[in-house]
């Protein structure tokens, strides 16, 4: 798709790069073998892959699914994944070697009758593999993840974002042992399918604050945890993987003004307190069918769009993008200066504002997207359009900005120590 100069666009045409399995895979891979040829000159403060991204393996190679079956021969939990689905769509479990020989022989076959040129057939949807944490922390027993979101407001010059999202719990109690996916997998999609979720909706979504505070009641003192540990070293963290997985892939991204895209990702702890990234969703969910995400949902996109509106209409007038002045709840994560792009500002572009139509959204709502409510779509348009009109944006709330120093990121345990 061709732009114009007043145009946005919602999802950057390619970043399948960092939200299909396989792409964030490749980059991960290909960033890890750059810094192990530079580590010896440089003081690097990148993670290792192992460090938070289970140990994975594509199905579409010939070479790495050997070496995936040659391994795959004790009793292990391995999740096989399609490359480019969501909502737990294509996953299922290879609980022991009789179910990895199963799909070895069912891959095979499928290549061999591809291989037969007579055949004209759809090559299979590629996947991967990856080692499946079987010990996850547990919230009143239930397995559960967390849903947080990445930013990307502009990729020229790059402006990239932070945000809290909410936990996600599973109907019923973990079971490793357990043949029902609802078990294992916690977004609402999967959740929708276990008979007991039209009763038990609203507990299957918490917010941040409640999860804090369970972490503080329940872990605290038996783990060493520093207090607020969910809101202090979880979030450095959740922010440090993001942002090195941003790093990874930002080289590859298709660049240009008005590409903006919102990523949801989905991080995992242990029962040791590691922090694990499970997936960078395209497209995350964004109904509303319980309270806690009625109050969440909103004001995450609509303080995504006010980002995103402000950025693109700093670069159409040649202005920095900094300060941010509709910077409420999401955190600055990477900023990447004018000057870094090797171009000329943008200053014989339109000036006009580009701005979408507003309305104040309902008060009453707490928690961490309660105290500032950002502005509700009229007719909730499915399409941020792009109008010459001037349109006046709503006064501004009071919100304490936060700028995250970040590539340099510091390293913690998950006891808030310095590594």
């Amino acid at each position: 798709m061709e732009l114009g100069c007043e145009q946005l666009l919602y999802q950057i045409p390619n970043n399948g790069v960092l939200t299909s399995k396989i792409g964030l895979l490749c980059c991960l891979r290909e960033q890890e073998r750059v810094m192990k040829k530079i580590s010896r000159s440089s003081n690097s403060k990148l993670l290792k892959m192992e460090e938070f991204f289970p140990e994975s393996f594509r199905l579409d190679l010939k070479d790495e699914r050997n070496a995936f079956f040659e391994l795959c021969k004790e009793e292990q939990i391995w999740i096989c994944k399609p490359s480019c689905s969501n909502q737990g769509r294509g996953i299922f479990l290879l609980k022991n070697p009789a179910a990895a020989n199963t799909l070895q022989a069912k891959l095979h076959g499928t290549e061999e009758y591809l291989l037969d040129k007579r055949v004209q057939r759809k090559a299979p949807q590629a996947r991967i593999v990856q080692r499946y944490i079987h010990q996850p922390l547990l919230l009143e027993g239930k397995k559960f993840d967390v849903r947080s979101y990445l930013l990307i407001a502009c990729t020229a010059p790059y402006v990239v974002f932070f945000a809290q999202g909410y936990v996600r719990l599973t109907c019923v109690n973990y079971d490793a042992a357990s043949d029902d996916l609802t078990v294992h997998l916690t977004n609402q999609y999967m959740q929708k399918k276990n008979s007991l979720y039209s009763q038990l909706k609203d507990e299957t979504v918490w917010r941040m604050e409640h999860f804090n505070s369970y972490v503080n009641e329940k872990f605290r003192k038996s783990n060493g945890l520093p207090k607020d540990w969910v809101f202090t070293v979880f979030t450095k963290r959740m922010q440090q993987i993001m942002v090195q997985c941003f790093l990874a892939a930002k080289h590859k991204l298709h660049r240009k003004l008005g590409y903006f895209d919102l990523i949801g990702c989905d991080f995992l702890i242990d029962e040791n307190f590691k922090v694990w990234l499970l997936e960078m969703n395209a497209n995350p969910a964004l109904h509303t069918n319980c309270k806690v995400l009625r109050d969440i949902i909103p004001t995450v996109v609509y303080e995504s769009l006010d980002l995103v509106l402000e950025v693109f209409n700093k670069r159409l007038k040649g202005q920095s993008v900094l300060p941010l002045e509709r910077l409420c709840h999401f955190v600055l994560l990477y900023h990447e200066d004018a000057a870094d792009l090797g171009q000329k500002q943008p200053s014989k572009l339109r000036t006009g504002l580009c701005t979408g139509r507003f309305l104040r959204p309902q008060t009453g709502s707490t928690g961490h997207f309660g105290q500032c409510p950002a502005k509700v779509l009229e007719k909730s348009s499915k399409k941020l359009g792009c109008s010459r009109k001037k349109v006046a944006l709503l006064p501004r709330k009071n919100c304490q900005q936060t700028v995250l120093t970040i590539p340099d990121v510091q390293l913690f345990d998950h006891r808030g120590k310095t590594l």
